[in-house]
């Protein structure tokens, strides 16, 4: 289990899931106000990318998909 979550990604994917996080993150907090559910979707899916992007760790890499960056 513990290679499950080993570092798998380099810098240039830290970065595209940095912003992807922040983005989601920004749309969440401003959905919030007209959907609360929809809103707190996105505040989850961007906290885990950003999650992603600080440990260096992709999911779906981590389960064998492969991805471009």
């Amino acid at each position: 289990m513990s290679q499950f979550f080993q570092p798998n990604i380099k810098r240039n994917g830290r970065i595209a899931r940095g912003v992807i996080g922040t983005l989601s993150l920004i749309a969440g907090i401003v959905l919030v106000d007209y959907n609360l559910w929809f809103g707190l979707v996105f505040v989850a899916a961007g906290l885990f990318a950003i999650y992603e992007a600080l440990a260096g760790w992709c999911l779906a890499r981590a389960c064998g998909i492969k991805t471009k960056i």
